[in-house]
């Protein structure tokens, strides 16, 4: 009779993990204008705004990124002090949300900020961010650590901008953060010497946000905003980051910060998980068949005269549970002759 079952022994399996990596270069003309900001949506609650990489109205067109701007409960822009500031709730609740989701609460309940060092002590903290959402399109499982790199032009004025900077999670590969409910995160900075406070940002990998703090425009006139409609709108020009986040609209300050954005580049990360099943084939195993049409009047049709070996010839494996239901069949490129001199080792991997 022919072997049909054969139990896996411990040995017998085995399980990978592989990482697939994608570079992911995203230009600030796309951000900016290329269609005439078409491909830029904005929204009536005024929360966010999302940017595509085609006119959005088309069927054709990918989420990029959510642009948004927020600062922290005590912050100096969110005192009622503040003159003229437009809808400082929302603001507030912008960054209230994603500290709470990025960050996490301390030991009293409340919501932590944005810890410029990573360090969580509440010391020098980020309070007034702009805050870049990737599409689960772009970064899939994850952004590669040490891969990410910003650039922005936060001098000139709208027409004409300059004061180009480079900012990186450099080091990142081995000086990550695993403190966040979101997951890991790296520290951004404008140099490759990561010194301690140095920090202009956070980028959280698994989540695939960078939250960065609006004072890399500051001490630069004129630096920020153009009209919420395109360039052929009438500028209104803030001389500070403050002036805009408190008196501007927040789908006014992701126009000034995307219309500032130069480069965004990163790897992105696929994790496959392969199970690896080595299906053995000893020289006394698998060498008739239980097909009907293996005999004929008795006869092995395979065979020409009673000398010969029994033969069989192997064209797929299947991989069954414990009741023997068939889970997956995988199929080999031509038949394998078996015999009783031959022993086979195919090798079976499962992704997921």
């Amino acid at each position: 009779m022919a072997s049909i079952y054969k139990t896996f022994t411990y040995n017998d399996i085995t399980t990978v993990r592989d990482m697939l990596h994608e570079a992911i270069p995203i230009t600030g003309a796309i951000a900016s204008g290329t269609y005439g900001d078409n491909n830029i949506k904005t929204y009536s609650h005024d929360m966010f705004e999302s940017v595509f990489d085609y006119p959005f109205l088309s069927s054709s067109a990918n989420h990029i990124f959510d642009l948004t701007a927020g600062f922290a409960t005590d912050s100096a822009l969110s005192s009622s002090a503040v003159a003229a500031s437009l809808d400082p709730s929302k603001k507030i609740n912008i960054y209230n949300e994603m500290a709470q989701i990025l960050a996490g609460f301390n030991e009293s309940g409340q919501v932590r900020n944005f810890d410029r060092d990573g360090d969580l002590s509440g010391g020098d903290i980020l309070q007034e961010v702009f805050i870049v959402n990737f599409a689960r399109l772009l970064t899939k499982d994850e952004i590669k650590k040490q891969s990410f790199t910003l650039q922005l032009l936060t001098g000139g004025v709208v027409t004409a901008p300059e004061d180009m900077l480079t900012i990186a999670d450099y080091g990142a590969q081995t000086s990550y953060k695993t403190n966040s409910p979101a997951g890991e995160y790296g520290i951004l900075y404008t140099g490759s010497a990561a010194a301690d406070g140095s920090g202009v940002g956070l980028v959280y990998y698994q989540a695939g946000i960078a939250v960065l703090t609006a004072s890399v425009f500051d001490g630069t006139p004129q630096a920020l905003y153009i009209g919420a409609n395109g360039a052929n709108d009438s500028e209104v020009d803030y001389e500070t980051v403050a002036e805009l986040l408190t008196t501007g609209s927040i789908s006014g300050s992701a126009d000034a910060f995307r219309n500032r954005l130069y480069n965004i580049s990163f790897n992105n990360t696929v994790e496959i998980n392969s199970t690896i099943y080595f299906c053995r084939a000893n020289n006394n195993e698998f060498n008739y068949s239980s097909n009907p049409t293996y005999l004929s009047a008795s006869q092995i049709v395979v065979k020409s005269n009673a000398a010969e070996l029994p033969r069989s010839f192997i064209t797929s494996v299947g991989l069954y549970s414990a009741d023997n239901e068939l889970l997956a069949t995988a199929k080999v490129s031509e038949p394998l002759e078996k015999n009783p001199t031959d022993e086979f080792t195919l090798r079976v991997r499962l992704d997921y």
